[in-house]
């Protein structure tokens, strides 16, 4: 035999294909897996119409879906916050009239430039250590490993050794550690305790979130009036905001202090999200009555955080009605501090306004020192002390910075970092990356505080990076997946930003 002849005999045997009469008996056999569903049942008991199982069985779950889905859309609904609500608008242009990115892309980072007065400042506890590395890490990886800015970390109570010891063998950088004082950290003189701590207890009653913690309400207070006041800070024209268990996305290879100094900033952020309703329900009374007492006419980003009221309040209003907005109890002041200079806030005459809730997600903030060390911002917040929001209510910081911009501050004076990639908790922001040859290959970053095996498993992972979209703005972003991004959730504000900024660039 020749060739073709071994060949043909190697060959396997091709399967048999199955016949005709296999097929129908197949056929046979599953149609009466169906057959129950297609039993018809009649409406009535001597009616000739009928509907086939199936359908009767089909219908509730269809009317079931329907009412999950309309009570998970609807406005009202608290699911409805944070739900995803199509493709992120990340990659779409903003007018460029108040502000701009600072860098598109990658650039070969200058080790050897000038550097700001400035600060990288973090606020933890002894316990909180792990969370406090994971930040660091990231922070050294994408910015700091170049850059090298001192941090500042800041604590109520004192810092241990092996806190300070390991802080120091994960960055290059020069660290303090300070300790804040009890009159920045607790209740002021002024305050009535018994009734700042039974406030306080009914919020953790009502299950407010974080409402209960004593130590949450110290937290947004000092956040809000005091750490720029601390003896550590004094030194320092600028900080960036550090929180524990954070994480980036980007690489930052441009010095994001030196560019708001040269285009005049003043307030940084990267994520704008509405605030819960229960934790502030009186506080845009009390900004918008700074606003007005001291006669301060709106530079253009207070419509950031102000819309108008759809009706005129019912002075008559029930208690029960979601409208009815109670006054703060004036017990929270001490006979030494009277009113301490709030005026009285007439909960009707907020001008046609109402808050809607939005406001700079302050655990990320790059800003100037000076702005929140000066008189009318020190005024804002004493007024906004005095209230006693701070702890008849769960006021947070963010509303607190961002409604003082709101007063006192333009969209030129702030800048969004739409291309800093970050995450804390379950919030993420992470921009696409830019287009054509803005991408520069990443210098590995083998880091000397991890075991060797996991150090290079983490620069592996970084060494490759999402792919390039059009408007895309990010220098070697790779993002988390398990998350949508901030901007593509109704919780977002980016439209509000992107309104009071010039709204979106027209199409080239």
């Amino acid at each position: 035999m020749g060739l073709a002849g071994n060949l043909v005999k190697r060959l396997p045997s091709a399967p048999s294909l199955p016949s005709l009469a296999d097929l129908t008996d197949e056929k046979d056999r599953f149609v009466p897996r169906l057959s129950f569903f297609k039993r018809r049942i009649r409406l009535k008991g001597n009616s000739k119409i009928s509907v086939p199982l199936g359908a009767v069985l089909l219908f509730p779950c269809i009317v079931i879906i329907l009412i999950i889905v309309l009570i998970v859309r609807h406005p009202s609904s608290p699911g409805s916050l944070m739900m995803p609500a199509g493709a992120p608008p990340a990659i779409r242009k903003i007018s460029e009239d108040y502000d701009k990115v600072f860098v598109t892309g990658c650039l070969e980072p200058q080790t050897d430039g000038p550097r700001a007065n400035a600060a990288l400042v973090v606020l933890a506890r002894n316990q909180e250590l792990e969370g406090v590395v994971q930040s660091i890490k990231s922070m050294e990886r994408h910015f700091n490993r170049w850059f090298h800015y001192p941090y500042v970390f800041l604590n109520d109570g004192d810092f241990n050794q092996t806190f300070k010891e390991t802080i120091i063998n994960h960055t290059s950088a020069p660290v303090e550690f300070g300790k804040i004082d009890p009159e920045m950290w607790g209740y002021p003189n002024w305050v009535d305790l018994e009734t700042a701590r039974e406030g306080i207890c009914e919020q953790g009653d009502a299950a407010i979130m974080y409402g209960g913690m004593e130590s949450y309400h110290h937290m947004c207070r000092f956040y809000s009036g005091f750490f720029y006041k601390h003896e550590l800070l004094q030194k320092y024209d600028w900080y960036w905001r550090v929180e524990p268990e954070i994480k980036y996305f980007c690489d930052l290879t441009y010095d994001p202090f030196i560019h708001m100094e040269r285009a005049n900033k003043t307030y940084g952020f990267t994520i704008a999200v509405k605030e819960l309703k229960e934790t502030v329900p009186n506080i845009f009374r009390y900004a918008s009555a700074y606003k007005r007492v001291n006669n301060i006419t709106s530079q253009g980003l207070w419509e950031m955080f102000a819309e108008p009221a759809v009706a005129e309040e019912d002075t008559s209003l029930p208690t029960d009605d979601p409208k009815y907005r109670p006054p703060l109890p004036e017990e929270i002041l001490g006979s030494e501090g009277g009113h301490g200079g709030v005026p009285d806030v007439d909960p009707e005459a907020m001008e046609g306004e109402i808050y809607n809730m939005c406001h700079f997600w302050s655990n990320f903030e790059i800003a100037r020192l000076d702005w929140f060390r000066s008189k009318p911002y020190n005024d804002f917040f004493d007024m906004m002390d005095r209230s006693g929001g701070f702890w008849m209510e769960r006021w947070g910081d963010a509303p607190i910075h961002s409604l003082a911009a709101g007063v006192l501050l333009s969209p030129s004076d702030i800048h969004y970092f739409r291309d800093i990639g970050y995450r804390h908790t379950t919030i993420q922001h992470c921009p696409a990356n830019a287009p054509g040859n803005r991408q520069l290959p990443r210098i590995p970053f083998l880091e000397t505080t991890t075991e060797e095996k996991k150090r290079k498993e983490e620069d592996e992972y970084w060494e490759t990076w999402d792919s390039v979209k059009e408007n895309g703005v990010g220098c070697r972003c790779k993002c988390d997946t398990d998350i949508v991004d901030v901007e593509g959730k109704l919780g977002s504000c980016l439209a509000e930003w992107v309104n009071v900024a010039g709204g979106w660039a027209s199409p080239a």
